[in-house]
């Protein structure tokens, strides 16, 4: 069965000084079209982003319908670093992670030992999931499904370009709402 009904995650816009809590937008499509949007926040640098997610989906009129959840990158607000396992066995649905381009893997590290309080448990978290894989254009990290049911998934929903529509629409409402309006690049 095609995974149809997918929910994607991104985070607004925020500046480098700030502190506190930073807007996460959950946008719902089936198929290619939006079927509604979800929103709470998280805490910049914080450790509650698997929560807030997976309580936004639980906590929707739309829980009923998703069958996969779709985050742009492994962590939300700077390093809200997303448990995906522990994520993904709470809503019950494959996860997937994806990117445009291969993170910087030894940067990330060094950030987190050094620079972001309770480093060293979110490194663990993003090193237990493993590196990037290329899938159709981008790069992904799968919980709960193969590596043809992402490369499928990804082809059908990446309307626009290489990126996921439900991560697209999620990154421009959350720019609109966060930023005044939508720029850049999902």
């Amino acid at each position: 069965m095609p995974l149809s009904h997918i929910i994607g995650f991104d985070d607004a816009p925020f500046s480098r000084t700030h502190r506190g809590n930073v807007l996460v937008i959950g946008a719902v499509c089936a198929g290619a079209r939006l079927e509604g949007v979800v929103s709470d926040v998280v805490r910049r640098d914080g450790v509650n982003a698997t929560r807030k997610l997976a309580d936004m989906i639980s906590g929707s009129r739309f829980s009923g319908h998703v069958q996969l959840i779709m985050l742009q990158g492994i962590a939300v607000a700077g390093f809200n670093v997303v448990d995906v396992r522990a994520l993904s066995k709470s809503a019950g649905l494959p996860t997937l992670v994806i990117a445009r381009r291969p993170p910087d893997v030894a940067s990330m590290r060094d950030a987190l030992l050094t620079r972001i309080r309770g480093g060293a448990r979110k490194w663990r978290l993003i090193d237990a999931l493993g590196p990037m894989e290329p899938c159709a254009g981008v790069y992904v990290q799968r919980v709960g499904l193969s590596a043809t049911e992402a490369e499928e998934v990804v082809r059908r929903t990446a309307v626009h370009g290489l990126i996921p529509e439900p991560l697209r629409m999620a990154h421009l409402i959350a720019g609109g709402v966060g930023g005044g309006e939508s720029r850049g690049r999902t």
